[in-house]
């Protein structure tokens, strides 16, 4: 047997005034910057990798 819907109409009221939505702030101790490869970094990994190299 399937629960009864439910409806807006059911739900409780809330508790707390609702305030004003505030945008997430972003976690910046998780925000990792990319890894900019050096020029012999870069020759080496595009060396080890025939199919990226430009034709």
């Amino acid at each position: 047997m399937k629960p009864p819907i439910k409806r807006l109409a059911d739900l409780k009221p809330a508790s707390a005034p609702a305030k004003a939505y505030a945008r997430p702030t972003p976690m910046v101790t998780r925000r990792k910057s990319g890894k900019v490869l050096t020029d012999a970094e870069r020759a080496a990994f595009l060396a080890s990798r025939q199919d990226l190299v430009s034709k």
